[in-house]
């Protein structure tokens, strides 16, 4: 009776009468919405405090409005509010809170003031947000537009000619979708647009150390050119993120966005090289240890997993070169990232969250990280790939004296100097190969010799492959002797031609799922369909007989420099021989590699392989070989 009463009470109030006495009615005043506040064009961080007074009162939160006001809370200001501040505002309903922060959410996906479309051959279209924009056009960032993603192996494979540019860009998109999908899912995580901000820069910017031809320069160039240097590329992705916000006078830009700094720039480079260890070591990563990191609390434990995972390598970074990779190189792709952002979620583990998906999705796991294994075998660890790497790790060294680059104060550096200095960095690039390669300088000859011949395919030789024996390993310290230990190898029956360390070169390749020996899926976290706030783990005999027993192994090869055939068929010998004193596997064609050698060293064969030398392809009995002198 009283809504009846309500609504004839709301019908009068509607009605009007003519100066004739005529009834008229009056159209209900329209409620304005506040998708029409921000709509195209509508800049939301121009609003005043009455704007967001308005807002405020057309989502149903009058009762807020006058503590917005006290505060003076602005368009900019309100798109920024995280929970505390809400808190701060006197707003106690965690409910009310959580909405509230939808309706800043929504604005945000409304705002698209300055988002740029990127089209990339594997994401398809997508938008950036404007600050990720602003760091993307600028030298520093720019630089990655020359540095091949792949390095050597693009002189191997002619689609591998993508370069670190779109792999940052994709890097830096991924995140921001994995991210946005747990902030959707999962609101109890008071995910802001601060943390979906940072974790994007993170992503954006985690190359951006890379050198000449990527992992070539740290991987091989830095280890000879600056032995004493622990050089990784993480650590100059630090410092030149530091200098490109510094260059480029974005610390202001980043605060208009609402980044709170210096917190969240040091939250940025945790991300991309972990924990910024303190001088008296008390930092670790280990989880019964302090919380390490100080840019985002244990509460946000799991933003740290988003871009470089620690401790699972499951991340965006994969994700992205996973598919651009086998996309430019031809080979098939088996994990599907879309289908693992469908699943993700964080549950609680211990005192720490962790990102964690269902318990069916293990299987798929273990074929992401088998693919990670193909692409190293395949591509990243091609025999010719590895050994063009090495002359041109060669031609760089010796030209090392000579390249000088400016820096900061117009003070000069080498290649290998130039990491100290991020102006002299910023101009470092895959350019350097050019510029020994077309010089006059008699200094640079030798270097110039060697890339000739990269170009005109005169590559030194691989003489063969082997392995360390079960549990046995070539430790780092033992690499630099290896040369000398083939050349002395000298067989029984001395070849044609005397061959010396300098002739040959020794590559130990090291192959694991990511993790060295251990398992990567041991460490990661799923959870129940039933229960899916509670994590568990899942071990490999619950999911196949026939994964893995073991997950790193290292393959040795050796070339030789000398590529004339009475040089190469030497380096044979000698190979064979050095793989028979260090008692190392059968090198692969072993039979054809030496034929007069032939050593038949019990570990050498397997009972496939008696079977085979016992019987002939039309059943006829064959006799076993005589024992060389290897074995006598």
């Amino acid at each position: 009776m009283a809504a009846i009463e309500n609504k004839k009470r709301r019908l009068s109030d509607e009605t009007s009468y003519t100066e004739n006495g005529e009834k008229t009615f009056k159209t209900p005043e329209k409620r304005v919405s506040f998708v029409k506040l921000v709509g195209p064009g509508e800049d939301v961080k121009r609003w005043g405090v009455d704007e967001v007074a308005h807002y405020l009162r057309l989502q149903g939160f009058e009762q807020f409005e006058k503590c917005f006001q006290e505060s003076r809370i602005t368009g900019r200001g309100f798109l920024y509010l995280t929970d505390s501040h809400l808190k701060e505002l006197g707003i106690s309903s965690l409910a009310d809170r959580l909405e509230l922060l939808s309706c800043i959410h929504q604005l945000w996906q409304n705002c698209s003031e300055n988002m740029k479309v990127f089209n990339d051959p594997i994401h398809g279209h997508f938008e950036l947000h404007p600050l990720l924009v602003q760091i993307i056009d600028t030298p520093q960032f720019q630089r990655l537009r020359n540095i091949k993603q792949l390095g050597g192996t693009y002189f191997v494979f002619p689609g591998g000619s993508h370069n670190r540019f779109e792999h940052s860009l994709g890097v830096g998109y991924l995140a921001g979708c994995l991210v946005k999908t747990l902030q959707e899912r999962q609101p109890e995580l008071k995910i802001d647009q601060r943390d979906v901000l940072c974790v994007q820069i993170a992503g954006l910017c985690h190359d951006l150390g890379h050198g000449p031809y990527s992992h070539m320069f740290d991987g091989r160039f830095m280890p000879l050119a600056r032995p004493e240097l622990d050089w990784k590329h993480e650590m100059a992705s630090v410092k030149m993120f530091e200098h490109l916000i510094s260059s480029n006078d974005l610390e202001e830009v980043m605060k208009d966005f609402g980044l709170k700094l210096p917190e969240d720039l040091i939250f940025i480079k945790e991300q991309i090289a972990g924990p910024i260890h303190m001088s008296d070591g008390t930092h670790s990563t280990k989880d019964n240890c302090l919380w390490p990191y100080s840019g985002r609390t244990e509460e946000k434990s799991f933003l740290y997993e988003v871009v470089a995972n620690k401790r699972t390598g499951i991340d965006v970074d994969k994700w992205d070169y996973f598919a651009r990779d086998c996309h430019h190189l031809g080979i098939k792709n088996n994990f599907d990232h879309q289908r693992f952002l469908k699943f993700a979620r964080v549950c609680t583990v211990g005192n720490k969250k962790h990102i964690c998906t269902r318990d069916k999705e293990v299987a798929d796991l273990y074929d992401m990280f088998h693919t990670r294994n193909c692409l190293h075998r395949r591509a990243y660890q091609h025999k010719v790939g590895n050994i063009i790497e090495t002359m041109m790790t060669e031609a760089f060294l010796k030209a090392d004296p000579y390249i000088l680059i400016e820096g900061k104060h117009g003070k000069k550096h080498t290649i290998s100097t130039a990491i100290d200095d991020m102006e002299a960095y910023t101009k470092l690039t895959d350019s350097v190969f050019e510029q020994i390669l077309y010089s006059s300088s008699e200094e640079l000859a030798e270097a110039r010799a060697i890339l000739h011949k990269v170009l005109c395919r005169k590559l030194y030789k691989c003489v063969g492959q082997t392995q360390p024996k079960e549990n046995i390993k070539i430790q780092k310290h033992e690499y630099k002797k290896l040369a000398a230990e083939v050349a002395a190898s000298e067989p029984h029956t001395p070849p044609d031609v005397r061959l010396t360390a300098d002739d040959f070169i020794v590559d130990i390749i090291l192959l694991d799922y990511g993790m060295k020996e251990q398992n990567p899926i041991n460490n990661v976290n799923f959870y129940c369909k039933d229960d899916p706030s509670r994590a568990i783990k899942i071990r490999k005999n619950q999911v196949s007989q026939l994964l893995p027993e073991k997950f790193a192994e290292q393959i040795i090869r050796v070339y030789c420099k000398k590529t004339d055939e009475v040089s190469f068929e030497a380096a044979k010998k000698y190979f064979v021989h050095w793989c028979f004193k260090k008692d190392f596997t059968k090198p692969k064609d072993v039979d054809l590699v030496a034929p007069e050698l032939t050593p038949l060293k019990a570990s050498w064969y397997d009972q496939e392989d008696d079977s085979n030398q016992q019987f002939s392809e039309h059943g006829h009995h064959t006799p076993r070989p005589k024992k060389t002198l290897f074995q006598q």
